[in-house]
């Protein structure tokens, strides 16, 4: 694809989640990115449903527009071609185990001898450093020890997962970042650099509220449903036939709220009069609020407080999410093109760029090891 990286060669040693998102961001802002994948094996996603004609959709949606190449890098000819692929990268991203690629000469002080200006980046469930460095993680162990599970769900639940790979996601899209970083570093010095990114640190780095709450006021945060802790009102809310999201998030949306309800003295009422009193009686002022919006359909709400400009909207699921026509608009379904199974439909890049065109299909869905004669032609 063109884009801001392009003529960026990234190595991509990654499997699953968070490295293949990183390198898919690369890819969709124009990077080439080389798919290292273990012979005869591959990505372990691969293998992770749903499928479609024994294809892993999973695979498909994370790894578009790549070249894959199988090599073991443990063995003397493989590494040879890998070494050759190295000397023309510009980034190489892995997510192995702390450790295993120093075992197979290719940690970061062996390849920032031999490659100064390469920047090597790693994206691990701990971290290089620290006492759990060691240790395997998958997402929901990062989202259960990094806090977010103890705010996520109803009051007195159990304890509630995200419904998205967030810890996975978050590290992959990090990392990224990091990596941008380090090529505009790069302009200035000349230098490549090691980036080191936990899953772990990245969910108490997007803990938000909560975090600030614990940090200011020693107070532990717990699962508050859809509400908001520190804004009202701010949640979901029961109409008539489903629910809709209000959020009025100060004292002039609120007040265009309570004329849209036809209750002017809410606004009045001293429970209710600014933000910070709404927010100690918010069961108080959720009741109120139900008990009106229960007359009519979510839709007829909605299209009544857009027009005051209040923020609102209904609760998607992924098939009224994905066929919204704003989000068809933003060019947010796109297609990728697959030998076997044809066209395959996959979430777009949010990063709208005014100096490229975001284009509505990405490039192809790489099988295991597709692309070895063109790379070895290539690199060999």
């Amino acid at each position: 694809m063109n884009g801001p990286l392009k003529n960026l060669l990234v190595v991509d040693l990654t499997r699953v989640l968070v490295g293949p998102y990183c390198t898919m961001i690369l890819s969709d802002l124009g990077a080439r990115v080389i798919k290292i994948e273990a012979p005869e094996i591959g990505d372990d996603s691969r293998k992770f449903g749903p499928f479609i004609e024994n294809y892993s959709a999973y695979f498909m949606s994370l790894n578009r527009g790549k070249e894959s190449i199988a090599l073991n890098l443990k063995n003397a000819d493989d590494k040879k071609i890998f070494d050759k692929i190295l000397s023309k990268a510009d980034i190489l991203v892995e997510n192995f185990k702390p450790g295993t690629l120093e075992k197979w000469g290719y940690g970061w002080k062996e390849i920032n001898k031999k490659y100064p200006k390469l920047i090597y980046a790693s994206a691990s469930g701990f971290g290089q450093t620290g006492p759990l460095k060691e240790l395997p993680a998958y997402d929901m162990v990062v989202q259960g020890m990094g806090g977010l599970m103890s705010v996520t769900g109803q009051p007195n639940s159990e304890p509630t997962r995200v419904g998205t790979s967030i810890g996975d996601i978050t590290a992959g899209l990090f990392t990224a970042i990091g990596i941008n970083a380090a090529l505009y570093d790069r302009q200035k010095t000349g230098k490549g650099m090691y980036i080191d990114v936990s899953m772990l640190d990245c969910q108490i780095a997007i803990l938000e509220n909560a975090i600030a709450r614990y940090l200011s006021k020693n107070e532990i945060p717990k699962p508050m449903g859809s509400r908001h802790p520190s804004i009202a009102p701010f949640e979901a809310f029961k109409t008539k036939d489903s629910h809709i999201i209000i959020a009025a998030g100060n004292d002039k949306l609120f007040e265009k709220l309570c004329n849209i309800l036809d209750m002017p003295e809410l606004n009045n009422n001293s429970k209710f009069s600014d933000n910070s009193s709404r927010a100690k009686h918010m069961d108080d002022l959720k009741k109120i609020l139900e008990d009106k919006l229960k007359i009519k359909e979510t839709n007829e709400w909605v299209k009544t407080m857009e027009k005051e400009k209040i923020p609102c909207g209904p609760i998607f699921n992924i098939k009224e999410a994905v066929e919204n026509p704003q989000i068809e608009s933003r060019n947010m379904i796109v297609k990728a093109y697959h030998k076997v199974i044809g066209d395959f439909k996959l979430a777009g890049n949010p990063i709208k760029m005014s100096s490229y065109k975001d284009e509505k299909t990405r490039g192809d869905i790489p099988d295991l090891d597709e692309h070895r004669e063109k790379i070895l032609k290539e690199f060999g």
